[in-house]
């Protein structure tokens, strides 16, 4: 039993599967719409895991998603693993609430309400909204080469303000979430997080970021994750103390987010490293909690690709973006809508349906597919 007043172990207990029964009664009633199996390819997919994650069939339409974004600054930042100077992730936030952001921007394009959380932002805390600041753990979270990241109370404080968060969007009837991430040193962060949860040198993990950094800002990052490796990997028992040594309070708080939010049942959709980073950790605190996970999209980070592969989680998109804020997550979401949709208000017929195989059916018709956290029982 640990000695702190959160134990990460109860998440086993509590998260269970999505209801995965219901994937022969989705099956049978798509049958019933007269489609070839696979007619619709991925979005039938998409649609059977909402349908489990809301245990009903015929599927909601998606009607109240939510973009939440965890923000902070990292120390690492100051050893110049960024194009961006150390401390400057507050200009990002100010981006996003102005609507000037590519995140911003598709917020508003498909009408879904933002939410920042600032959890280390270095930046007075006047300058921003109350709202987004009222949860800070600290200004800037240490640099995880040298030092731990977090204290252990900053790391308990911070993990349990993203289960506040989940349980805030639940109660408010939130039913699909949009993550996101917006920090300067944070993929730095996560791609120590990955490398050490999967077992890799710093070199395989290390990209390009955000920014695309040239050769020399690359050797830094490189460096530093592998001095951030020798600090994470004698704490792998603990995630906890895992995201204290190397996540940060963004990260960490992000964490205990994605994991409440699989307690409460609301369905996540994940953006790039950080959140995939994030869910890798939530994955060794709980096996089931992916199940209520989508990877919304691929960018170039291979710490990412790293972290999707040990999730078994294959991204809808695959457009390269390395922005943040949640935006490829958000390019997803009009795809995860059009399966709720598709799924919810297809109609179906009476009397026998054509068996698949005819001479209509698509050379993919019948071909296996889906999230394997649906073949689950």
């Amino acid at each position: 039993m640990s000695e702190r007043s959160l134990d990460l172990d109860d998440f086993s207990d509590l998260i269970e599967r999505p209801h995965g029964g219901l994937r022969q009664e989705a099956e049978e009633r798509r049958a019933l719409t007269g489609l070839p199996p696979r007619a619709l390819g991925r979005l039938e997919d998409v649609g059977e895991w909402l349908g489990s994650a809301q245990a009903r069939v015929p599927v909601r339409p998606v009607a109240r998603p939510r973009l939440v974004v965890f923000a902070g600054d990292h120390g690492v930042a100051e050893l110049g693993v960024s194009t961006r100077q150390p401390g400057t992730a507050a200009e990002l936030v100010r981006e996003l609430l102005d609507g000037t952001s590519p995140a911003g921007i598709l917020a508003r394009q498909f009408e879904v309400p933002v939410r920042v959380v600032d959890m280390a932002l270095d930046c007075d805390p006047a300058t921003l909204p109350a709202e987004v600041t009222r949860h800070r753990v600290r200004r800037s979270s240490g640099r995880l080469d040298t030092e731990d990241a977090l204290t252990p109370e900053e790391a308990e404080e911070a993990f349990r303000t993203g289960m506040v968060l989940a349980d805030e969007e639940a109660d408010a009837g939130t039913d699909l979430v949009v993550l996101g991430d917006l920090s300067v040193g944070g993929t730095t962060a996560a791609a120590t997080l990955i490398a050490a949860l999967c077992g890799t040198d710093a070199s395989v993990v290390t990209g390009r970021g955000g920014g695309g950094i040239d050769d020399l800002t690359w050797m830094r990052k490189c460096a530093a994750v592998r001095d951030g490796l020798r600090r994470a990997r004698p704490v792998l028992g603990d995630q906890l103390q895992l995201l204290a040594a190397v996540g940060g309070a963004d990260l960490t708080a992000m964490t205990g987010f994605l994991l409440q939010s699989a307690v409460r049942h609301t369905p996540v959709v994940l953006d790039g490293v950080v959140s995939a980073a994030c869910a890798l950790v939530g994955q060794r605190v709980a096996f089931r909690a992916p199940d209520w996970w989508l990877a919304g999209q691929a960018g170039s980070e291979p710490a990412q690709a790293k972290a999707l592969d040990r999730l078994a989680a294959d991204p809808l998109l695959e457009q390269g973006v390395e922005l943040g804020g949640g935006t490829g997550a958000l390019l997803a979401l009009p795809l995860v809508r059009a399966a709720a949709a598709l799924a919810a208000e297809l109609p179906v017929r009476e009397g026998p349906v054509a068996a698949p195989g005819g001479p209509d059916d698509g050379p993919d018709a019948g071909r296996p597919g889906g999230p394997a956290a649906l073949d689950a029982t």
